[in-house]
């Protein structure tokens, strides 16, 4: 069996109150949200909606509701798009780099359909190398990179919508 002395026991104490102090969260961890429910809506045919709301179950504070009108606010999805631009060309004129740019556009309703934030755009970009000799190899890099930036928008959102202040409803 380990031991650990008193000195080594109370290192790791003040590791951790240090790293706790400072505000150190794992970075899967989700945002609390200041709403106690929300309806998230989607483009039909893309997996943001899905992913969204699996990342909102894993909020501590915040649960999803089936429908808008049952909710305290609607994320509204409005549009995901993908886009592939060539970045540069070689000498003989082949494409060395492609620039994936992927552009998120939400914003977020109450539930009387006043708009809390406006149309919002999250663009997210990365060059993607490319060789002739590796094409299968680089469409897999390609979903891979794509995937990525679409948690990446996610995790975006989510910092952005813990950040607002929701006025809590008034009890008449």
């Amino acid at each position: 069996m380990v031991k650990i002395h008193k000195q080594q026991f109370l290192i790791l104490i003040i590791v951790i109150l240090l790293l706790t102090a400072c505000g150190f969260k794992l970075r899967g961890q989700a945002a609390a949200l200041p709403f106690k429910t929300i309806y998230v809506t989607a483009p039909e045919g893309h997996t943001i909606g899905i992913e969204m709301e699996r990342m909102i179950k894993a909020t501590p504070t915040t649960r999803l509701s089936q429908s808008a009108a049952e909710a305290e606010a609607t994320l509204d999805i409005i549009s995901a798009i993908n886009e592939r631009a060539i970045l540069s060309l070689s000498g003989g004129g082949r494409v060395r780099d492609f620039n994936l740019i992927y552009r998120v556009n939400y914003r977020v309703l109450d539930n009387k359909g006043i708009e809390i934030v406006p149309n919002t755009e999250i663009s997210l970009t990365r060059v993607l190398p490319f060789l002739d000799a590796q094409i299968l190899a680089k469409e897999a890099e390609e979903r891979i990179l794509l995937k990525d930036m679409q948690s990446d928008a996610i995790q975006q959102i989510l910092w952005r919508l813990s950040a607002i202040k929701f006025p809590a409803e008034s009890t008449q």
